[in-house]
């Protein structure tokens, strides 16, 4: 990785119908971000999101798996949902200019 990359937190927890990941850009983290009634405390609860500290192109091989559900935020982060085609452009939702995404896999 050269000097100057941009991490991402990434944190991933295990369940029987696939992984629920926590995804946070490293400089979003520690931030609390503001809408109308939403907030959304980094500062507070960043913790959740704090796993293993990796490449954007680590995080990428890591969610191309069996993904059940997701937490993330930051353009970065957000992007590799997209490109991974989890979720589309068009379902990103933005806090105070972060984009974030909540992803959940309903089955019946």
């Amino acid at each position: 990785m050269a000097d100057g990359d941009s991490l991402i937190y990434l944190n991933k927890f295990d369940s029987p119908k696939g992984v629920m990941i926590a995804m946070c850009d490293e400089e979003v983290m520690g931030r609390v971000l503001k809408d109308g009634k939403v907030e959304i405390d980094l500062k507070q609860y960043g913790g959740f999101y704090k796993g293993e500290l990796v490449s954007e192109e680590q995080a990428r091989r890591d969610i191309n798996g069996r993904v059940y559900s997701a937490n993330v935020i930051g353009e970065r982060s957000v992007k590799l949902l997209i490109d991974a085609g989890l979720v589309k452009p068009e379902e990103v939702k933005s806090v105070q200019g972060v984009p974030v995404v909540h992803l959940f896999k309903v089955e019946k």
